[in-house]
């Protein structure tokens, strides 16, 4: 600034004491004073609107200790939203036959008060001619009779606010008018303080108390800057009214309900108050402003390929063997070295591999160098993250999630879809803008096709903060609910729209609440602390709930039950104090790509007929199980990664039938897949395990049953029968398979691979227990072990390179039938006392010990099969006592008599075959899903059966 040779500061000083008509035309001198005026927006701008007494801080009620970004923008928009009422005359003055005939009339102002022209309202409106200023001076004004505006005024207190009260029922039938810095009280004999019906009304800065006010389209208002005690706003069949920057306090009812559709008919005000809604600054998010919880991730998607592994025996460990880079993995039960239990089954006698099984050779080897050689592959279902949890957790170490988990910010999820995009950008009805609804009973009530739109808005301690009912719709977009005592958001009968960007918190029940064939979008939010579950649907309620982060709720963060069936996608559920989500009471739902960690209860909760779709999820890190289903719980439990929880990875019990397919159970404390169903309750759960408990909704089943509405769904095909079909089971900390049951159970075409101690246990199975066509490897103790009185088949399984026994069985009616028993540590097959077997056309080898071990008074019938011979001091075939129930017909029995002997599995190749699985097709995932094994046995004998040289064996 050149001008007078003053230095800017000094310009600045004194430019301050400059009226707000000087400061505009000193904007127009030139640029550099132009540049100097915006200079002065935290002093002279500043002051010129704070001092104003038609508004507030612009940041009034929610933020008034925060400045705005700049106090002349704040300035000129309420400059320029108080100017809204007058609109209507510049129209009126624009036409040709008042431009041409009629000269501009100057407003008057009529001066109401103790002294002054007029002594009443009425009196002065008597005399008032259009678009006249009136002032009540400080005082009391009450009015004995209805008020009517038959022309437009403005009506304006004098003084600070507080210091004129108006007692008045006003009923608007003009076109326009405004109030400001007045407190309005109703009058004796109405309720009502003010209606319109057709034109619209504008309130600044004041205050309303324990009253109604009404407005009906086509008519409009807009409020800014105003406080409602116990005050009940109703706006019907409005086309477009703006509520901004107001107080709602201690309402008995609702604070503001919308109801109707807006009209189609529109008046005069609506295209200005819609302009006026898109000049000022939008609440969508930036990628900067988008709140989401920070999290330590990182992107390690990788390809799920196969695995080779080399295992070679001999008389000093290669120094190429897997035990040499392999960890050790954790396991709870089994571990303990050379350990024989009651029942025969042989303990690890060595350290074992994360990926395959290492056999050195014992202290009593013969010692002529012995060497057997496993090559083999190991193929499971993708899991959805691709490598990035395939191997094991490290203790202490943050949770590094690949990219495709970590959340979206809301202007990335709106970018995407285009629907919810042009949902956030409409405006329609009603909008609710920061303003704070406080202390009362509820907040938005929004019914009967109503419309509302409610931005930045807090609503804390009410017993609601916003309900949608009958067809209704709402957007809801970076509000603050909490503290309400009962649910926040509640939405019933086809109430809809889009909740995205809200901070949702320690609300008495559930935080968003959807019933009756609701069917919202919720998009972005946060959930949490809540005393109850994060969202509840019900009763055939819907909804799209995607992207949001829910965590720290007392009960379920999504509990769906009654039928509801909403789409469940891209969310973060953790440090749930129950179950991540809880589907229950014939509820349903697709459940799909979310990252559920951390929850005290089961990852996934599904009870009593609840019938999901639960597919792609990452179910991990959880204190208990990874998915718990009970209760006569059912549904698809598809694709999913189940890693690092403590408990189980999945449990079934209680008459539940579940297809559980194409999953990924990996490290988890105790078993992958436990099936304990008990319906007499008479057996005790297995060691380790604590029951789950129920969740603690009997208190609201009356109430929500009453809102039941049937509805079938074609889609779902009927479940008869339990079914654990492809999935790769592995590295967890008991056993791979646990069956407790009184139930029939088909396992077919899993990888159960590398588990703390047997690959599968029957544990109790009264109905039949089918096995086929499963890859069942590199455990640490049997491969299978079925317990007394257990009823179970098992066909076309390949077990391979277990660190027991292949099969060890004592059940009364066990069928083992083409399976390839290849490779384990102790014998093939061991047939214990009272156990009654058929055993046919299997391939039988176990390389330290017996192809086939009888036991006591078993009862078994060996037939047609192919048993290969062992180590060269063991038989193939041992028998304890002189059994005539063990029946032996037409097995052939390979020994090593040359040199060039080869054995090969051909004629079929090795098991398991995919071609003869039972297995249909998936939905979502294709491709190989069981264990591809090799195809040739090769043995090379240095001389004869009984030479003491070595022998080399090969399965490639």
């Amino acid at each position: 600034m050149e001008a007078g040779g003053l230095p800017l500061e000094l310009w600045r000083m004194i430019l301050a004491y400059l009226h707000l008509p000087d400061l505009g035309r000193c904007s127009l001198v030139c640029r550099a004073w132009y540049e100097l005026i915006l200079s002065l927006d935290s002093t002279r701008w500043r002051q010129l609107c704070l001092g104003c007494t038609k508004c507030r801080h612009p940041n009034w009620p929610n933020q008034p200790d925060v400045e705005p970004e700049s106090w002349r923008e704040a300035f000129k928009q309420h400059y320029l939203a108080s100017k809204t009422w007058t609109k209507n005359a510049l129209d009126l003055e624009s036409s040709v036959c008042f431009s041409l005939f009629r000269r501009r009339r100057e407003r008057r102002t009529l001066s109401v008060g103790p002294g002054h022209e007029f002594d009443s309202l009425g009196s002065a409106l008597a005399m008032a001619s259009l678009y006249d200023r009136i002032v009540l001076f400080p005082g009391v004004y009450e009015e004995q009779g209805e008020i009517v505006l038959k022309v437009p005024v403005e009506i304006v207190g004098h003084g600070k606010l507080g210091e004129v009260a108006l007692l008045a029922s006003i009923d608007q039938h003009c076109s326009t008018t405004r109030l400001c810095n007045l407190v309005f009280m109703p009058a004796w004999f109405s309720p009502f303080m003010y209606k319109t019906t057709a034109g619209h009304v504008q309130f600044d800065n004041c205050n309303f108390e324990n009253g109604h006010i009404q407005v009906r389209g086509p008519g409009t208002c807009q409020v800014k800057f105003c406080t409602f005690k116990n005050t009940h706003v109703f706006l019907h069949n409005v086309p477009l009214c703006v509520l901004e920057n107001c107080e709602f306090v201690g309402s008995e009812n609702n604070s503001v309900t919308v109801e109707g559709h807006p009209s189609a008919d529109k008046n005069w005000a609506y295209k200005y108050l819609l302009g006026l809604i898109k000049s000022t600054p939008t609440f969508l998010p930036t990628e900067d402003s988008d709140f989401l919880m920070s999290l330590d991730l990182e992107s390690r998607d990788q390809a799920w390929s196969p695995q080779t592994c080399d295992i070679v025996i001999e008389g000093s460990q290669s120094p190429t063997s897997a035990a040499s880079s392999s960890p050790k993995p954790a396991s709870k039960v089994g571990s303990q070295e050379a350990e024989v239990g009651s029942d025969g089954e042989r303990g690890a006698q060595t350290p074992d591999s994360s990926d395959g099984g290492l056999s050195p050779s014992g202290e009593d080897e013969d010692e002529d160098q012995l060497m057997y050689r496993l090559s083999y592959q190991v193929q499971g279902p993708r899991p959805v993250l691709g490598g990035s949890f395939l191997g094991p957790p490290l203790p202490g170490a943050s949770i590094q999630l690949p990219s495709c988990l970590v959340l979206n910010s809301l202007q990335q999820e709106l970018q995407k879809d285009k629907e919810a995009m042009a949902l956030a950008n409409s405006v329609q009805g009603c909008l609710i803008r920061k303003c704070l609804f406080r202390d009362g009973k509820g907040g938005v009530f929004v019914c009967s096709y109503g419309r509302a739109k409610m931005e930045g808005n807090i609503f804390r301690n009410l017993t609601y903060a916003v309900r949608c009912i009958h067809n209704s719709k709402i957007v809801m977009l970076r509000n603050d609910i909490y503290r309400c005592r009962a649910s926040g958001i509640f939405l019933r009968l086809e109430g809809g729209g889009l909740i995205a960007g809200n901070n949702i918190y320690h609300n008495a029940e559930a935080g968003v609440d959807i019933r009756k064939k609701s069917n919202p979008l919720i998009l972005c939010n946060q959930i949490h602390h809540g005393l109850r579950s994060g969202i509840v649907v019900l009763g055939n309620g819907k909804g799209i709930i995607r992207n949001n982060q829910i965590f720290s709720n007392k009960e379920a963060g999504i509990y769906i039950l009654y039928h509801g069936n909403p789409v469940v996608s891209g969310n973060h559920i953790f440090k749930g104090r129950a179950a991540g989500i809880a589907v229950n009471e014939n509820g349903k739902g697709l459940i799909t790509e979310n990252v559920i960690r951390e929850n005290q209860w089961g990852g996934v909760d599904i009870r009593r007929g609840g019938i999901p779709v639960l597919r792609s999820n990452l179910i991990c890190f959880g204190y208990s199980d990874g998915v718990v289903v009970g209760d006569e719980g059912k549904g698809l439990i598809e694709g999913n990664t189940i890693y690092a929880n403590k408990g189980c990875g999945v449990w079934m019990m209680s008459s539940s039938l579940p297809h559980v397919t194409s999953n990924h159970v990996s490290y988890n404390g105790l078993y992958g897949v436990a099936v304990f169903s008990q319906k007499d309750g008479s057996s005790e759960l297995p060691r380790g395990h604590r029951a789950q408990e129920n969740f603690s909704e009997d208190g609201d089943a009356i109430l929500w049953e009453t809102e039941l509405e049937k509805e079938d769904d074609p889609l779902r095909r009927p479940i008869t029968i339990a079914l654990v079909e492809s999935n790769s089971i592995n590295h967890n900390g008991a056993s791979g398979l646990y069956v407790q049951s009184s139930e029939a159970l088909h396992v077919i075409t899993n990888v159960i691979h590398a588990n703390g101690d047997r690959g599968i246990t029957v544990a109790q199975s009264s109905q039949l227990t089918r096995v086929a066509n499963n890859s069942i490897s590199c455990n640490q103790q049997s491969g299978v072990k079925v317990e007394a009185q257990c009823k179970v088949e098992l066909r076309g399984n390949g077990i391979y390179d277990n660190r027991g026994q292949g099969i060890i069985t004592k059940g009364d009616s066990t069928i083992v039938i083409e399976n390839d028993i290849i490779g384990n540590r102790g014998s093939g097959l061991q047939l214990l006392p009272r156990s009654d077997t058929k055993v046919i056309k299997n391939r039988i080898h176990s390389f330290r010990a017996y192809g086939i071990t009888v036991q006591g008074r078993a009862k078994a019938l060996v037939q047609e099969n192919i048993i290969f011979q062992g180590k060269t001091n063991k038989t193939i075939f041992q028998q304890i006592s002189n059994n005539r129930e063990c029946v032996m017909q037409n097995n052939k029995f390979l020994v090593f008599k040359k040199k060039s002997d080869t054995w090969r599995l051909v004629n079929p190749p090795a098991r398991p075959h995919l071609e003869n699985s039972l297995r249909r097709p998936s939905a979502a995932h294709n491709g190989q899903k069981v264990t591809a094994m090799a195809t040739r046995i090769t043995a090379r004998v240095e001389g004869g059966y009984h030479s003491n040289r070595s022998v080399f064996c090969t399965i490639l």
